[in-house]
């Protein structure tokens, strides 16, 4: 009996980690709703003038286009 317990709880890791270890490559947890790369938001990103929704109205109505459908 406690090899069953055991087995069970192993499968239920595995599987918690799995998600956790998706995340954490993700870098956030959700639905990324803002289609601008990441790197735009970086210092050197906005030093260097790429463009954010908050600084471009082309990505302002992506962004808002690809959060409609949520």
């Amino acid at each position: 009996m406690a090899d069953d317990k055991k087995k069970t709880t192993d499968s239920g890791e595995a599987e918690v980690q799995a998600n956790v270890d998706e995340v954490n490559d993700q870098g956030f947890l959700g639905t990324r709703v803002d289609p601008t790369p990441l790197e735009n938001y970086t210092l050197e990103g906005v030093t260097s003038g790429k463009p954010t929704p908050e600084t471009d109205e082309k990505l302002a109505a992506e962004a808002r286009d690809s959060s409609s459908g949520l």
